[in-house]
């Protein structure tokens, strides 16, 4: 008991301080003057409000955290933030006169801090500054939760493959050089973070962008989230030099921030080709993103090469890097198109960015995995361990990302099922619950690119919400919470 009030006491603690996030739109809003202002001041006191209640209530039971621990306090805070995060929204909507039950509210705040970026909102253009702003920062705030989660946070819990990126990362990303504490991993990601993030603003404002929609487009850009301030998405914009400034901070956010650490504190390149993510994971993005604008121009979807390159790279990139963004409708392209930029988006990010899927290191232990049994097939006798980076990979690692995978496949089997039999049609549930759980945002059909989740139904949006969660926390995290042994002494 005295644990769960430990676990309880820490995610109080967190409520509030994502309480003071709402400053920020609050702000914006008494500065604009716009319709927000009122719901997020009572936002802010409630979310502040329950989480001190929390905090305070549990405080008698505070105590250092165990890794058992982390399991029960992830999901916990990763299910109550985006509860308070709904409550600004549904406060606005309510009283604007405006449809957005609780179920829809819940769901665009679970999609923009796992980053997923699908929406249920339509005329975003007619939106409050202040609601777009909130929408955009979930996701850049998701982002840093996420560097935590996937570099200090899951190795500890045995969730594999991130043990794999701590013990391959240069130099002082190293659990016991740079770790001494899991705080010191956070500030060291947070500054690359900021620093990127940062960048990213300026080059968006000197492409021509406004800066409330540079900001919000840099929130979104960084944490792979892909929500936008315009219905039409990157397709209102209609410039090249804004999608250029997009696919190469997509393509930055896709690879481990833990590598940028290295690279920036070493002053030079090597960090990213020892990496073991990095180099397959621009090989397999950019030659796919070349073969489907090759593909597109063949097929006659378009007649300049250089157009189809445009939209070609541009919609892969997004996808694979599980952002979301679009400039234009590709779901009306023949389908082996869309289809393969979605399975894209199922493995290419790296572990330890922002991007979502089973990650890139978990995809080359496995074709490893699939090599060292051909071989072992011809050779019986034959001793090849599989290695990454130069490194010997432990069988317990190996053990652990062939059981991510198969709570991977029998997760996105399940759900998909539970969608067909709401009575969606296959393409549509598939798409739904891959994007969901991948946290890419669009599908493919009526919840495609130019479309939203606000189609599904109560039941359906909570399938695809909880698809978000579990995607977001790697799966084994939530689920082990289900089992008896987890909570027994």
């Amino acid at each position: 008991m005295r644990r769960l009030l430990a676990t309880f006491y820490v995610a109080g603690l967190t409520m509030v301080v994502f309480a003071l996030t709402m400053l920020l739109p609050l702000l914006v809003a008494y500065a604009g003057d716009d319709a927000g202002f009122n719901a997020f001041l009572d936002g802010f006191l409630l979310a502040f409000g329950g989480g001190a209640a929390v905090w305070l209530a549990t405080r008698r039971g505070r105590s250092e955290l165990h890794a058992r621990d982390g399991f029960l306090l992830v999901s916990v805070v990763w299910v109550s933030l985006p509860l308070l995060a709904a409550i600004p929204l549904l406060i606005y909507f309510h009283r604007a006169g405006l449809p957005l039950s609780f179920t829809d509210a819940y769901f665009e705040a679970m999609s923009g801090l796992t980053t997923t970026g699908a929406t249920v909102l339509t005329q975003l253009d007619q939106l409050p500054p202040s609601i777009n702003l909130w929408r955009a920062t979930l996701v850049w705030i998701g982002g840093l939760g996420i560097l935590v989660l996937a570099v200090a946070i899951l190795p500890l819990l045995g969730v594999g493959g991130h043990q794999v990126v701590r013990a391959e990362t240069p130099g002082p990303m190293k659990d016991e050089r740079l770790t001494p504490r899991i705080a010191s991993t956070a500030k060291a990601l947070y500054a690359v973070y900021f620093g990127l993030s940062l960048l990213c603003l300026v080059a968006y404002r000197g492409v021509g962008l406004t800066w409330f929609d540079a900001w919000c487009h840099t929130a979104t850009t960084m944490g792979l989230g892909g929500f936008s301030t315009r219905d039409e998405g990157f397709a209102y914009f209609d410039s090249v030099p804004v999608e250029l400034v997009a696919m190469f901070f997509m393509t930055l956010a896709g690879i481990s921030f833990a590598t940028h650490f290295s690279a920036l504190r070493q002053g030079r390149l090597r960090a990213y080709l020892v990496c073991p993510q990095t180099i397959p994971y621009l090989v397999t993005m950019l030659g796919a993103g070349l073969v489907i604008s090759g593909y597109l121009y063949f097929r006659g979807v378009y007649t300049e090469p250089l157009q189809a390159l445009r939209y070609g790279m541009f919609n892969t990139i997004s996808v694979a890097t599980t952002t979301g963004f679009a400039n234009v409708d590709y779901a009306a392209w023949p389908l082996i198109a869309p289809l393969t930029m979605l399975l894209l988006s199922g493995f290419v990010t790296s572990a330890g960015s922002t991007g979502g899927g089973i990650k890139m290191v978990r995809a080359v232990l496995l074709v490893k995995q699939a090599r060292n049994e051909l071989v072992t097939m011809l050779h019986p006798h034959a001793v090849n361990p599989i290695r990454m980076g130069g490194r010997l990979v432990g069988q317990r690692v190996m053990s652990s990302v062939l059981a991510f995978m198969l709570v991977y496949g029998l997760s996105i089997g399940v759900l998909t099922s539970l969608l067909l039999v709401s009575g969606l049609e296959p393409i549509t549930a598939f798409s739904a619950v891959f994007a969901s759980v991948n946290n890419t945002g669009p599908g493919l059909g009526p919840v495609g690119p130019m479309g939203n989740f606000a189609v599904l139904s109560d039941f359906q949006t909570w399938v695809c919400t909880f698809g978000m969660l579990i995607g977001r926390l790697e799966l084994l995290t939530v689920v082990v919470l289900f089992t008896p042994m987890f909570w027994r002494k």
